[in-house]
């Protein structure tokens, strides 16, 4: 699994197209192919998944009962709009005009590390997680989600 650090800022241009940041393209190991699968976020945003990552997700999703109305629910929601890309001649990805729309992408982005992704944000949208988002309610949610039994200390 190919996993990301990071955050840039970056552009789209007028076809719908940026440059992947040269601090994400330094994190992909050489033998990488330059594939990847753009989807719609769970919020209003994108993921960019290396091809390498994005298989295994594909597979298991696969393997799931399709007799059961929720996996074809959830199914259809999350492929909804997984389109494949790569960089043209010039090292930019295409997104489509569907996807933008879904995040409301109009010029400035910025692409976050999700762990084995890249979620596509507009800036100000982006900005906005933020603005309201104290250290307290960090905190808190730290504690949440990080209570498994295993002593990890963030510090």
């Amino acid at each position: 699994m190919i996993g990301f650090l990071g955050e840039y800022e970056a552009t789209i241009d007028s076809k719908g197209r940026f440059l992947l940041p040269v601090g994400f393209k330094k994190q992909l190991p050489e033998e990488t192919t330059a594939q990847f699968v753009i989807n719609r976020g769970l919020e209003k945003c994108l993921t960019l998944y290396p091809i390498q990552n994005w298989q295994p997700l594909f597979d298991k999703i696969s393997k799931l009962n399709d007799f059961n109305p929720k996996v074809r629910e959830f199914r259809r929601q999350f492929f909804n709009g997984a389109t494949m890309t790569e960089p043209d001649s010039a090292g930019r990805l295409l997104i489509p005009q569907n996807l933008k729309e879904h995040a409301g992408l109009e010029k400035d982005i910025v692409l976050v590390s999700a762990v084995n992704k890249i979620e596509i944000w507009d800036i100000n949208k982006y900005k906005q997680l933020f603005e309201n988002f104290s250290s307290e309610a960090f905190s808190s949610l730290a504690d949440e989600v990080m209570k498994d039994g295993n002593d990890i200390i963030i510090s």
